[in-house]
């Protein structure tokens, strides 16, 4: 006999699979590999980089009283480039690319080497998401002279099968153009420098050529002849006699360099210790000596761990550098700091989005509660006890307003707070209008941590802002309802 569910089950069953699915918020980390990546712009005479971006991501799952779970399996996080939507005409790669990398056939316009274009899925490796081979140039589409070194990816986090969003952020995407010998002044032109080399067998003097052909580079994958020599060691080898040897700007000569300035991060922008290329990497004649005594470039490169550094708490995985390694609950070094040369806080405000978006501050992810419910009891990311004013990151005399998760939201959110001080606090709903929507916060509260619910169920689509008032302190945030 066929047994008949009631129907009050059916409804209490509803509600409880909607408070659940409710109780689910998403977090999404993303990162470039490297705070910079270098591409030619003309490659008719000499290519040394072809456009080649790479982006990683992480999801994470917060539930209440539970811990986080970095998650994969049944989701897809889509990629595009906001005003990039496009590369040939930005540069002439396409014309050369099937001559220069011995491809069989030619390469699809605006599509990279990888097979990846502009937009697309992410691939999911491990317990992250990556896409390599992005084929980014430093233009925009309605600008083709200016270039713009530090555009911004959106990537967007979906269950399979879906097309709700469940997350989102924005990150830099970073590619320059200034890496030709020209344009430092050195050379009078690149087919001066084919002029001076040898005229060997697959070498052509009008070009074009591919440098990593003949000389060996890990960053390509090429083994070159040992003739040629490696690359890295020929160019730093060739130009050790450049002066000032402890100067950035030497560095700029090649890397990118006097516009783009591709080292930004915190410690270049230490006040009180300003660091340069050559404090972690040595003068061009280190470089050049470390190659030739066997180090390998771009897989030994200077780790944080060294105990001249950040010491044996602050290391990397064995055998594997910081853009590689993992730390914190499976998450990526660079997932919460940022990627080399460009370690949060940095002189680009664009690099600085996702963790203002994140935690309501710039600088590493480090507020425990934008990927806990609750202040985990034990020690966080490498070992350090977070108080419960770090875990807010207040100090006396201030507030914070955080974020709200997930953001955009349907139809419940989370907004979370500090206040430094015991007090009334008010905290507000307006919509785009300036109308009171909902007062959720009206009375005296003590000073710590606090967090509360707000339901849109009965309000439309739309964009919405909370004003969080706590004596002198009054701090706004934007959030975007979603049906």
């Amino acid at each position: 006999m066929r047994k008949i569910i009631p129907f009050r089950l059916i409804i209490l069953l509803f509600f409880l699979l909607t408070a659940y699915a409710f109780s689910q918020q998403y977090i999404l980390l993303g990162w470039n590999d490297l705070g910079m990546h270098c591409s030619n712009k003309d490659f008719s005479k000499m290519a040394v980089l072809p456009p080649y971006n790479n982006i990683h991501a992480q999801l994470i799952l917060k539930m209440p009283n539970q811990l986080p779970q970095v998650v994969t399996s049944g989701y897809t996080i889509e990629y595009s480039i906001p005003g990039n939507t496009y590369s040939v005409g930005k540069t002439n790669f396409w014309t050369y690319a099937q001559q220069l990398f011995n491809l069989p056939t030619p390469l699809t316009p605006n599509i990279g080497l990888t097979g990846h274009g502009l937009t697309g899925i992410m691939d999911t490796t491990g317990n992250n998401f990556i896409t390599t081979g992005i084929p980014v140039t430093p233009f925009q589409d309605d600008d083709l002279i200016n270039e713009k070194p530090y555009h911004t990816i959106h990537l967007e986090a979906k269950a399979v099968g879906s097309s709700t969003v469940l997350a989102f952020t924005d990150v830099v995407i970073p590619v320059s153009n200034e890496i030709t010998c020209v344009n430092a002044g050195c050379h009078a032109s690149e087919q001066a420098i084919l002029d001076e080399h040898e005229n060997v067998s697959g070498f052509s003097i009008t070009g074009p050529n591919l440098c990593a052909k003949c000389h060996a580079s890990n960053a390509l994958g090429t083994t070159g002849n040992s003739e040629a020599g490696i690359f890295s060691y020929r160019i730093h080898n060739t130009h050790k006699d450049l002066l000032p040897a402890n100067d950035i700007n030497t560095c700029y000569n090649c890397h990118p360099g006097p516009n783009t300035q591709c080292f930004r991060d915190v410690m270049r922008n230490n006040q009180n210790n300003p660091l340069k290329c050559q404090n972690c990497h040595g003068t061009l004649a280190d470089v050049a000596s470390s190659v030739a005594g066997g180090r390998r470039p771009w897989l030994d490169e200077p780790k944080c761990g060294n105990t001249t550094c950040h010491g044996s708490n602050f290391a990397e995985e064995p055998n594997k550098l910081f853009r590689m390694s993992e730390g914190h609950g499976g998450l990526f070094c660079s997932a919460c700091h940022g990627s080399p040369h460009a370690i949060l806080p940095t002189s680009q405000p664009n690099d600085n989005l996702q963790n203002i978006r994140l935690q309501g501050f710039a600088g590493t992810l480090r507020t425990c509660l934008t990927c806990h419910t609750s202040p985990p009891p034990g020690p966080g990311p490498h070992g350090i006890v977070y108080t419960s004013v770090e875990q807010g990151n207040f100090t006396p005399g201030s507030c914070i307003l955080y974020n709200a998760y997930p953001n955009p939201f349907n139809p419940r959110t989370h907004i979370d707070y500090a206040i430094s001080k015991s007090g009334n606090v008010k905290l507000i709903v307006y919509d785009v209008m300036g109308n009171v929507v909902s007062t959720l916060v009206n009375n005296f509260q003590n000073a710590g941590n606090h967090s509360i619910g707000f339901s849109g169920n009965s309000l439309a689509s739309g964009v919405y802002y909370y004003t969080l008032i706590s004596g002198d302190f009054k701090k706004t945030h934007k959030m975007l309802l979603l049906k």
